[in-house]
């Protein structure tokens, strides 16, 4: 079984399958991510939802 890493990222409630996605391929943080989040849409859990919220995120965090 493998470990709860739970429904956050970093911050943004992105769902646990898509969370889990991003930590198994290396992401632990927004600044991690790829600057074309679209390419996230590969990832088995990460749908178009999370890799909004996640824009989001770090539009909101740019400022």
């Amino acid at each position: 079984m493998t470990e709860d890493r739970g429904d956050v990222f970093d911050g943004v409630r992105i769902g646990r399958p898509a969370t889990g996605a991003l930590i198994d391929a290396g992401y632990h943080a927004l600044a991690d991510l790829p600057a074309d989040l679209d390419g996230l849409l590969t990832l088995h859990g990460v749908g178009p939802k999370a890799v909004r919220l996640l824009r989001q995120a770090q539009a909101e965090r740019a400022g």
